[in-house]
């Protein structure tokens, strides 16, 4: 008994010292037997061309259930079954109830269309100086204009703020921890961007460095809410095959998700190249961004690559709309005010649901017809 009584103090002793363990990164086991029972992943990154941004998409006085219910089931239509949809940290702050049941509702319109939804909790690109309230009208002929990055460059900076960012990732996701509509949580959208040369000059000079320190918090917060679904954050930069090579925010992305996340908008032997670089990790692979039509990356082109080698496909762009994103990026630099791009950049439907390409769509559909799972 005293040898009981003294390994239980001690145990005691370890645990105040220590405090509690954290929660772990999966194992490559945990994360192949959740990869094995989903479908295809195939879907869009998406926002309702009702709206110019995030904040617009969720706010409530623009919070649009009808639009969304109508866009998804166009999705639905063609086969689409996920979606990766951005939120953003200012909603919450300002009335956490009421966000949390804005979500709550666009999931339940989203599983009424068989759609999951991959959250993005923060954002490093575009507009650093996000506000609440009324957003401003598209820039007339350029991409994304109004688009904002959550936090905005005064959070990030202020570190007395960062409980506040603490208190945003543990409520969603402590909210949806257990919610089956919920696919999985992209922690940070490449964050490591400079937004040159939008932005470049608005950006704190070591940006780079406080988001470094930031991001490996935002992972252990949400392993902390509770989340049964994977985390990830997708890499956008460097080489994948080198991973001790790249750089601090990547190496952290790389290391800290669950399944392993990519952006990629080059011709379909570059995809592939980083689909065979990703894979030798042992982890599920989803590109969570693809689909720029000048630049040789199409749905014709990924799609069919993407689905023999089991990844996961996430396109830029569901519906035009007031992202204005069916513009090339040179828009920033050369505004499409006079003129129609020749090819759309981004988007599969037009903003009154017809496709932008017949051909396209009926591609989706085929190659989505039987769905099941990955393995």
């Amino acid at each position: 008994m005293r040898i009981r009584f003294l390994c239980l103090g001690l145990f005691f002793v370890v645990v105040a010292t220590c405090g509690v363990a954290q929660p772990l990164r999966w194992t490559e086991q945990k994360a192949n037997d959740w990869y094995a029972q989903q479908p295809w992943l195939v879907g869009s990154n998406y926002i309702p061309a009702t709206a110019i941004n995030q904040l617009e998409m969720w706010q409530a006085d623009t919070f649009d259930a009808e639009r969304l219910d109508l866009e998804l089931g166009w999705a639905e239509a063609i086969g689409l079954n996920t979606m990766r949809v951005f939120l953003h940290d200012l909603p919450w702050q300002e009335d956490a109830a009421g966000f949390r049941k804005r979500i709550d509702t666009f999931l339940t319109i989203a599983d009424k269309h068989h759609i999951r939804i991959l959250f993005v909790l923060f954002d490093s690109v575009w507009d650093p100086n996000p506000h609440l309230g009324k957003q401003h009208a598209p820039t007339p002929g350029v991409h994304n204009s109004g688009w904002v990055q959550s936090p905005g460059a005064a959070a990030l900076k202020d570190t007395s703020q960062w409980p506040r960012l603490e208190n945003y990732v543990k409520g969603v996701v402590g909210a949806f921890s257990r919610d089956q509509r919920v696919l999985g949580w992209d922690v940070w959208n490449e964050p490591s961007n400079s937004n040159v040369p939008a932005y470049s000059k608005y950006e704190p000079p070591n940006k780079k460095e406080i988001v470094s320190k930031l991001l490996p918090k935002i992972f252990a917060w949400a392993r902390e809410a509770g989340a049964t679904q994977p985390l990830t954050s997708g890499l956008w930069e460097g080489d994948y095959a080198k991973p001790d090579k790249l750089d601090p925010i990547a190496k952290i992305q790389f290391e800290q998700s669950d399944v392993l996340s990519f952006h990629n908008y080059g011709k379909p032997s570059s995809f592939k190249k980083q689909v065979q670089e990703l894979q030798k990790y042992r982890r599920p692979v989803i590109c969570t961004e693809f689909m720029a039509r000048p630049r040789k990356s199409t749905f014709q082109g990924i799609l069919p690559i993407a689905k023999a080698d089991q990844v996961g496909a996430i396109n830029w762009g569901l519906v035009a709309g007031k992202t204005q994103t069916y513009l090339p990026w040179d828009s920033w630099k050369k505004p499409y005010v006079d003129r129609q791009p020749k090819i759309w950049f981004h988007e599969i439907f037009r903003t009154d649901g017809q496709p932008y390409s017949q051909q396209e769509v009926d591609l989706i559909r085929r190659l989505t017809q039987n769905h099941s799972p990955t393995k």
